[in-house]
């Protein structure tokens, strides 16, 4: 893995709100260099404090909605009323919270349709966004599974070697089922990308995947072609870091 920073913090709310703090800094900063800020958002526990807190004072004043444009990493096959669906946790902690947020800044993956069709469908939208050039988010945020995944891009699964499509169908064995993700061409050409963990389960696989000799895991995989990357860590996922 390449260069990249590390900060760590004492617990998971203290995660959350230094995750808002950076977020809020770099969508002013992208809004001041080139009018939009774009980001792809992660699913999970520890993003979704985080999306309430940007949508609560004092973030939420200090965020330009209108020109804050709102993609996913990667999302469930599953409709967005599902408990499952990646965007109806964001709507609820978020967007729906927001109203100077216009609809057409949201940017979801249809779920509920067949997963070929619903990344075929999202990869036009990414292309029609970035006017057909490889796409470059402000911000990208990801989190790490206990087996080394990011996105929906798990061990062993075809995703891992796609390096032409920029969102994909991808099938998960262990799960029986497709799930719909960013490729790693896309997310590596991100300007910022955010790890978010938490937790001391996640202990043992973030050693592995910072320092480990082989490349063993999917998250390895993220190295920026041009961008910055940040690993935000609260302590007792950093148990096997610091000690």
């Amino acid at each position: 893995m390449n260069k990249y920073k590390i900060e760590i913090v004492t617990d998971a709310d203290n995660l959350s709100r230094r995750a808002a703090e950076i977020f809020v800094d770099l969508a002013s900063r992208a809004i001041n260099e080139h009018g939009i800020f774009s980001v792809a958002l992660s699913g999970g526990s520890t993003p979704k404090k985080l999306y309430a807190l940007l949508a609560a004072e004092p973030f939420r004043s200090n965020i330009e909605w209108t020109n804050a444009h709102f993609f996913f990493g990667d999302e469930r096959n599953v409709p967005p009323g599902s408990d499952e669906s990646n965007f109806r946790m964001a709507n609820e902690a978020l967007f729906s919270k927001i109203s100077e947020l216009p609809p057409e800044n949201i940017h979801r993956v249809a779920g509920e349709k067949a997963a070929v069709d619903a990344a075929g469908d999202y990869e036009q939208e990414l292309k029609d966004f970035f006017r057909n050039e490889l796409p470059r988010f402000d911000l990208v945020l990801l989190g790490l599974g206990a087996d080394g995944h990011t996105a929906s891009l798990f061990p062993d699964s075809p995703a891992l070697e796609e390096n032409v499509r920029w969102f994909v169908e991808n099938w998960v064995e262990k799960f029986n089922s497709y799930r719909l993700t960013l490729t790693f061409p896309v997310l590596n050409n991100a300007l910022t990308i955010l790890f978010l963990v938490a937790g001391a389960d996640k202990s043992e696989v973030l050693a592995q995947v910072l320092h480990g000799s082989e490349k063993n895991y999917p998250s390895q995989m993220i190295n920026p072609t041009g961008g910055e990357l940040r690993w935000l860590i609260d302590q007792a996922a950093a148990a096997d870091e610091i000690r």
